[in-house]
């Protein structure tokens, strides 16, 4: 992983996506805000990525790069793949078909880029194949050891992406299935502990936000983005999962999909289910998602013929390096050769077109090229035009990347996200807007107070207007003292 940062960190790629520059700058206004605290997680994301990032995203230099993320996300994809090794090691007792698994998850192309940038999928993955591991060690030791293990690693799952709040019922059933004595004690705890994720989140929205479900349906939230405008796959089963696996061909390629079904079926036949089981459930999680929860996917070989969310059939990543060990174990007489053969095979596609970017990376470049422009040119702007210690009245978003890019404090930012101070600004522009600069997107709640001001003050200037094709047009104005400033 390593290896892999270094080289999307030398292409400037870390940051293409829109996700990773929030989830960065969420983590840094933590710590780095006019009202720095707990409340700036805010409502939508699970808050545990941005608490791994907060150490580092402290380093200025690491939170400009971005590498404060990558940190975070090249860790998390190095403890998946050690999960998977263990996991397939415990099952097997088999070297090759370990190393296989390992190698088939952390190799793609696609997890790479993802393991080297601040997305949440990193995280969620160590979490699940944490779970696996642990909840396979419980069925052969029934150790509380193990059941601890499984409950802080689903709590860490919960605490990331809501797929985990899918998988805690049945994990919560395997364990009571195979917990031996005291199984419904057993049960309990790890209800109890894990349950605590998904509890704690509830209540943080109640307590913040007066609404338990807000992060499903505040306007922060993918049904108000998305609202009731329709999307192939909006409640059409069966197209939700063409266009699922479409983005699975795409991210992992036919033959790493054959190969990984095949193990799995074998493995089922072979009566090892529950991890054939656990690792089917995120993909059915997205079907359906896609069916039901206002969450669109595109994929650039069918209608729209565009790219939107692709990343999230990585999610049959973990079963296809499951499914791909298991053939080596099962399938081989000479296991090291078949290991070989079986990760060339599923790494196949990406190998025979090494220069081809992967479909991840393709999206975030593709689908930030307007944005990352506009930032340009507003940095440029800004660093030749603006003076040291210099305060912005902004919005909280695509705009922190100028900020970041520039190494200005969040905390000489005024957002909506510092309640208080905002709402007076908003209501009373006149005696509580003193910021130097005003930086507006395509007509946000900044430019009606800009517009507001013009009657009692202060007075704002527009200094510079950015156009970008495809991309909401940036104004940036400049405050006028009436007297010359000290």
């Amino acid at each position: 992983m390593v290896a892999a940062i270094a080289w999307f960190y030398r292409s400037g790629a870390i940051l293409y996506s829109g996700d990773a520059e929030a989830h960065l700058d969420i983590a840094r206004r933590v710590v780095d805000s006019r009202t720095p605290g707990w409340f700036q997680l805010g409502t939508t994301w699970l808050p545990l990525p941005h608490l791994l990032m907060i150490p580092l995203v402290r380093y200025d230099h690491l939170w400009q790069t971005g590498l404060a993320g990558s940190i975070v996300a090249g860790a998390a994809m190095s403890c998946a793949a050690a999960f998977m090794f263990a996991t397939v090691h415990r099952l097997f007792d088999s070297a090759a078909a370990s190393a296989t698994a390992a190698a088939v998850f952390l190799l793609n192309p696609n997890a790479l880029y993802l393991g080297s940038t601040p997305m949440t999928e990193p995280v969620w993955f160590a979490s699940l194949l944490g779970l696996l591991y642990f909840t396979v060690r419980f069925a052969q030791t029934q150790g509380w050891g193990a059941l601890v293990g499984a409950a802080v690693t689903a709590f860490a799952g919960s605490w990331t992406r809501y797929e985990a709040w899918f998988v805690l019922p049945f994990a919560a059933a395997f364990i009571l299935m195979r917990g031996g004595r005291h199984r419904a004690a057993k049960t309990i705890f790890f209800c109890a502990m894990a349950g605590a994720g998904p509890a704690l989140w509830l209540l943080h929205n109640y307590l913040y936000y007066g609404d338990a479900l807000y992060f499903y349906r505040g306007p922060w939230s993918a049904l108000a983005i998305q609202g009731n405008r329709t999307y192939p796959g909006r409640g059409d089963w069966r197209t939700a999962a063409e266009y699922f696996l479409a983005a699975g061909r795409l991210v992992a390629g036919w033959p790493a999909l054959l190969l990984g079904g095949a193990g799995a079926v074998l493995v089922l036949f072979r009566g090892v289910i529950w991890p054939v089981v656990l690792l089917v459930l995120p993909p059915l999680f997205y079907v359906w998602s896609i069916h039901s929860s206002g969450t669109p996917l595109y994929v650039p070989t069918l209608w729209p013929n565009t790219f939107y969310n692709t990343r999230y059939a990585l999610a049959f990543l973990p079963l296809i390096a499951f499914g791909a060990a298991t053939l080596v174990h099962h399938l081989a007489a000479r296991t090291k050769i078949a290991a070989a053969i079986i990760v060339l095979i599923t790494l196949s596609p990406f190998l025979i077109h090494p220069a081809e970017t992967p479909v991840t990376e393709q999206e975030a470049a593709v689908n930030s090229r307007a944005r990352r422009q506009w930032i340009g040119e507003a940095v440029d702007f800004l660093r030749a035009s603006a003076g040291a210690n210099q305060t912005y009245f902004t919005s909280f978003g695509d705009l922190t990347a100028i900020y970041r890019t520039l190494g200005i404090p969040l905390r000489d930012t005024l957002t909506g996200d510092n309640e208080v101070a905002w709402d007076e600004a908003v209501s009373q522009p006149d005696l509580f807007l003193h910021t130097d600069w005003a930086v507006v997107m395509g007509g946000d709640a900044v430019q009606t107070v800009i517009d507001k001001a013009r009657l009692k003050g202060p007075r704002y200037e527009l200094s510079r207007r950015l156009t970008v094709k495809d991309a909401p047009v940036i104004e940036i104005y400049r405050r006028l003292y009436e007297d010359p400033v000290p």
